[in-house]
């Protein structure tokens, strides 16, 4: 049996996050013992451990309660889980081309600084006025 603060060192996720997903439904509500302290079998280790690590790998809480409702057995319940990690990569993705559109903005701004050599500020100046940018990224 875990306390929550082992299964949060064991995880390293925080105490009040393991209670909020006690919260919403997402872990199983622990046994408690005599003096009221929650306790954690390991399957609610091993339940954390999975929810930490989709969390790391971006999928949302929606998400994860429904790849937590598989069995992991082939058939329908493989194919939402793969319908969902497709998802969840499509996502990855277009965060990825918005970081890399930002980061080529963010090089053209950084480049309009002569050094502070007198004049206004020309990443100032930029940064104030979105139609100076060379496209959107809002």
């Amino acid at each position: 049996m875990y306390t929550i603060g082992a299964m949060s060192k064991a995880t390293g996720v925080k105490v009040p996050t393991i209670r909020y997903y006690e919260e919403i439904g997402l872990l199983d509500e622990p046994g408690r013992n005599a003096g009221n302290q929650r306790r954690f079998d390991q399957a609610g280790m091993d339940a954390l451990g999975f929810i930490k690590h989709a969390r790391d790998l971006g999928f949302s809480l929606d998400d994860i309660r429904a790849l937590m409702g598989l069995d992991g057995q082939l058939g329908d319940d493989c194919a939402e889980a793969d319908q969902i990690a497709r998802s969840q990569l499509e996502n990855v993705r277009e965060r990825i081309a918005k970081l890399e559109q930002l980061a080529r903005e963010l090089e053209r701004i950084s480049h309009l600084c002569d050094g502070g050599n007198g004049g206004c500020c020309k990443v100032l100046t930029a940064l104030a006025d979105h139609s100076q940018c060379a496209g959107d990224h809002g």
